[in-house]
């Protein structure tokens, strides 16, 4: 069998329940897979995988063609007790997701994830246009987003930085905090309790790995390194580099990812829909079905920009996204019988 590794600092033994493990897995399991090992998939390396199960951390055994790709972390897998060998992955409950373009495959960022942070600093890194693209990605892996305002200690207008993100979308759950202090944790209390996962996305320089340490609750030992932010145009360094599972001091599991600088979006329709709700409940007046909400006679949209109620600078978000989307999002076509996945771009 292959000894349990103890390179995750500072990790206790946790049993499945407190790993995450639900009916939902449960009722994935045949009657001759009870003595499996239910483990979680904590790294994705190129040519190896590690996971966590209820006694530590474990090197994966692969069979030969597994393509380690396939998997993500934050991923349910059935292991062997013997020898450690992968079985099959669980499938999954949310799976956050970049779309690949053209003909690649779509780069996998975190799996069974319940919360999103989408972590975003109070200065000239503040973008609602990129925050917009998280929020449609969460929305449409059915994860539930929440926007966490850092460096608030650095601002005098954070409330500011509240309103407008707020904005975004309905119901959106928006905290503002300073990552560095014990207080960072007891904020996000709430949505990383025992057996939770939550993700951290945002761009470099945003605070993501100070906020991963204090939920974590590294010491300096082990606490993962922090980049500087450059004065000029508030843009951080890439620190983390692989995407890694790791208990929180509340009793819950957390997925660090690398800084993302661009985001785009591709097979994300009903998550652009619950993004710009207010849009879609206002396109069935529009005189035409089809309207762009760009010129046509009669357009209900357009008519609520003109009347102050519907902001003009969201509108054009949308309609950027919403062209994007099409853009990347694959669709079948030929004759009956024959048919093919190509992208809108490729053409006949």
């Amino acid at each position: 069998m292959t000894a349990r590794m103890s390179h995750f600092p500072e990790q206790p033994p946790a049993s499945e329940v407190a790993l995450g493990w639900c009916p939902y897995f449960e009722d994935q399991l045949a009657p001759d897979e009870a003595q499996l090992l239910r483990m979680r998939i904590a790294t994705v390396h190129r040519t190896r995988l590690t996971a966590r199960s209820p006694s530590g951390v474990v090197r994966l055994r692969l069979t030969d063609g597994t393509q380690t790709a396939g998997f993500a972390v934050g991923d349910w897998v059935l292991v062997d007790p013997e020898t450690d060998f992968l079985f099959r992955r669980l499938d999954r409950r949310t799976l956050l997701q970049r779309p690949g373009g053209g003909e690649r495959v779509p780069q996998l960022i975190a799996a069974n994830v319940d919360t999103l942070f989408i972590v975003t600093s109070c200065n000239d890194e503040f973008s609602p246009a990129r925050l917009e693209r998280y929020l449609a990605l969460a929305n449409e892996a059915g994860t539930t987003p929440v926007v966490v305002l850092t460096k608030i200690d650095r601002t005098t207008d954070a409330e500011g930085y509240l309103r407008q993100t707020q904005a975004l979308q309905r119901g959106l759950a928006v905290v503002t905090l300073n990552a560095k202090t014990p207080e960072a944790a007891l904020t996000l209390a709430p949505w990383c309790g025992a057996g939770r996962t939550v993700a951290l996305v945002g761009s470099s320089g945003v605070g993501k790995s100070t906020l991963f340490n204090t939920l974590a609750g590294r010491s300096a030992e082990h606490a993962q390194a922090t980049g500087p932010v450059r004065e000029a145009d508030a843009k951080g360094r890439h620190t983390t580099t692989a995407r890694s599972l790791h208990a929180t001091v509340t009793g819950g599991w957390v997925i660090d990812t690398p800084g993302m600088r661009s985001l785009a979006v591709g097979d994300v329709s009903a998550g652009l829909d619950e993004l710009f709700a207010e849009i879609v409940d206002l396109a069935p007046r529009c005189r035409f079905r089809d309207c762009t909400h760009a010129c046509e006679p009669g357009c209900a949209v357009r008519a609520a920009v003109e009347a102050g109620t519907l902001d003009s600078a969201r509108l054009d978000r949308w309609r950027k996204l919403s062209e994007e989307n099409r853009n990347n999002t694959a669709v079948r076509t030929g004759p009956r019988g024959k048919r093919i996945v190509k992208m809108p771009s490729q053409g006949r």
